[in-house]
């Protein structure tokens, strides 16, 4: 029984050992009207963006995949859009879902808006 209890408390801690150290990913779906060229990961709240590689994902339904970091749950997503415009999804957790759907943003707010 000892030797049971052991052996399932090494599972666990291996399992949560894996999960915490595993590189996270994010599936961005744009519903915007405009497509997204750019897009830039930053801890939550330092304003420390850096640039993630990706093809254009076009407007209406395009999707891609981008890789986030390899620590945490939770990011602030930047996005820019070919019209010029910007926006800033922050606290976005993806240890609660993968996929972020990216919403058109309103036509009379400022070029830098955050949701």
């Amino acid at each position: 029984m000892k030797l049971m209890r052991i052996v399932l408390m090494s599972i666990v801690l291996l399992a949560c050992a894996a999960h915490a150290g595993a590189t996270r990913y994010l599936n961005l779906l744009n519903r915007a009207h405009d497509s997204v060229m750019a897009v830039d990961v930053a801890e939550p709240g330092s304003e420390a963006f850096r640039s993630r590689p990706i093809d254009p994902i076009t407007g209406g339904g395009g999707s891609a995949t981008v890789q986030l970091g390899d620590t945490g749950c939770r990011f602030d997503v930047r996005l820019q859009f070919r019209n010029g415009r910007q926006v800033i999804y922050r606290d976005v957790d993806v240890c609660r879902g993968d996929t972020l759907v990216i919403v058109p943003l309103p036509r009379t707010a400022s070029r830098n808006e955050t949701r």
